[in-house]
């Protein structure tokens, strides 16, 4: 007998009605969804990510902390939230990340008070992840949903690398490396997404519908931090 099975033996001395009402709460209140978007660099998960949080649906975006430098444009709280490697490496130590990873000699985590808040409320979360971080979070966060946004070729995801400001050619050199070898795990994703140039609409569009589809599915339960 699985899980599900034991839970509707012990629920059937319950009334018809009452197991009835039990089954059909849990999908008119269904459980917040954990959903993480990823890719290569260069794909465009910073405007995907910035659309969502715009278009309406109640998200909580888990702001990632790093130690590395704003860039131009950035905005501390809001885009990252920057800190000493100091400050970083003391949050390790009080066990405060949901994952974290040290990539191209920088420390990116994902911190975890604010998002088991939104989850206990019954927010969705939104987390914007590079794939080495979201196949840390598939092992320590069973249930959460990723979403793997991909370029429509490679010659565009090489050419928007390429043209990435404030990258010295041995960074981009590098980034074209990990970037590819990104793309080789994209069957580990549950979703994949193309983002094609100028259709940034579409493209939250069918990240939306994902959310809601999942929302519809049966058998999901909680996501635990």
């Amino acid at each position: 007998m699985n899980r599900r099975d034991t839970t509707v033996a012990a629920d059937a001395s319950m009334p018809l009605v009452c197991r009835a009402s039990a089954s059909l709460a849990q999908y008119l209140h269904p459980h917040p969804v954990v959903l993480v978007v990823s890719g290569p660099s260069g794909v465009g998960k910073d405007s995907v990510v910035k659309r969502l949080r715009e278009s309406g649906h109640a998200f909580h975006f888990v702001v990632t902390m790093t130690d590395r430098p704003p860039r131009a444009g950035e905005v501390d709280g809001e885009d990252y939230c920057f800190v000493s490697t100091a400050t970083f490496e003391e949050t390790i130590a009080r066990d405060e990340f949901i994952e974290y990873a040290r990539v191209y000699g920088q420390y990116k985590g994902v911190p975890k008070a604010s998002a088991q808040r939104a989850l206990e409320s019954g927010q969705d979360v939104l987390m914007r992840l590079d794939v080495q971080g979201t196949a840390t979070i598939r092992q320590r966060v069973p249930g959460a949903v990723t979403v793997f946004l991909a370029p429509p070729s490679l010659d565009v995801l090489v050419e928007r690398l390429r043209q990435r400001a404030g990258d010295t050619p041995e960074q981009t050199e590098k980034r074209l490396e990990m970037a590819l070898s990104e793309v080789e795990r994209i069957q580990e994703f549950d979703y994949a997404v193309i983002n094609r140039e100028g259709q940034l609409e579409q493209t939250v569009a069918q990240v939306l519908a994902i959310v809601e589809a999942e929302k519809c599915r049966t058998g999901r339960e909680p996501v635990r931090l």
